[in-house]
């Protein structure tokens, strides 16, 4: 039974460190703005189709990977200048609407690049080769995402603990208007926060189309909506809540996908019932029931308005 569950198990905290990563970025922009950045899973997208140029281009590898990530980041920080700073004290509404519609320029912007075919991701030599995990075979990547994941976040919360930076980030979580009363630049506070979230977007589209191999304008759409169902299930606003509810969400969306074949191995099932078909519905499914018992998420606190 373990050597049958052990491959889905191994795969869904591989893509539950690729979803945190993504998830990360959505919870940072939450906790500052209050705003769901809703291209965010598009900007994973477009640092997979820069690799692919970039690379086809003739650029050495070791130099796209930074390169890649530097402009991830970049492209994270214009989107905050030329899109969401204008609109600070627009109504939220107004906001979220520019956030929608980012994410349709971005995909049409590739769609018209790419001509809608599908692009190959090149391939990371050093996480694409294959490994033995006791009873699964499987790829570097799967091994290197969780431990990569993990170093990051926690890189990431000495960043917000204990530097200048992660101080003001914290002010300006807890109330927005008192940290610009008492001199915090704001504006670079936020900037800060989508470069952050960018960079761990690039990270994440790295991971994950290196087993995902295909790359379209529409391949952030999925991952980057689980990725924000990951956050809002942890309690958004809470990095290790995104982190825990990532990995939770990757390995039972992987568990479901090899369900049939467990339950037929273990005899509970005489023939495949495709089970799998739900994999998707059964994360969100599993978000309603988490929501309808904890609102706030796992690790989200309850917030009071004072009148």
């Amino acid at each position: 039974m373990f050597n049958t569950v052990f491959p889905y198990l191994l795969s869904g905290i591989s893509v539950g460190g690729q979803y945190a990563l993504i998830a990360i970025g959505y919870t940072m922009v939450y906790g500052i703005l209050r705003l769901i950045n809703f291209a965010h899973g598009d900007v994973f997208m477009v640092a997979g189709i820069i690799m692919v140029y970039m690379s086809a281009s003739g650029v050495p590898l070791l130099v796209c990977i930074p390169l890649v990530l530097l402009l991830t980041s970049v492209i994270g920080f214009a989107i905050e200048r030329i899109a969401y700073k204008p609109l600070r004290t627009a109504p939220r509404m107004s906001v979220m609407i520019s956030a929608i519609g980012v994410s349709y320029t971005l995909q049409n912007l590739v769609l018209y690049i790419t001509g809608g075919l599908n692009q190959i991701y090149p391939t990371i030599p050093f996480i694409s080769g294959s490994v033995t995990i006791g009873p699964a075979t499987t790829k570097v990547v799967t091994v290197v995402t969780p431990v990569l994941t993990i170093l990051l976040v926690f890189a990431l919360v000495m960043l917000i603990n204990h530097t200048k930076v992660g101080m003001a980030m914290r002010a300006v979580s807890k109330d927005f208007e008192t940290s610009q009363l008492m001199g915090i630049n704001i504006n670079r506070v936020i900037s800060t926060t989508f470069v952050i979230g960018s960079f761990l977007a690039g990270v994440g589209s790295m991971l994950y189309f290196t087993n995902y191999t295909t790359v379209i304008q529409t391949s952030g759409a999925m991952p980057g909506l689980k990725a924000f169902v990951a956050a809002v299930f942890g309690g958004i606003g809470s990095i290790p809540g995104a982190v825990v509810g990532a990995f939770i969400i990757g390995i039972a969306e992987n568990i479901i996908k090899g369900l049939d074949i467990i339950l037929f191995k273990a005899g509970v099932i005489a023939k495949p019932m495709g089970l799998a078909t739900f994999s998707d519905a059964f994360t969100f499914a599993l978000l309603i029931v988490i929501l309808a018992v904890k609102p706030t998420g796992l690790f989200g606190e309850k917030t009071i308005d004072k009148v």
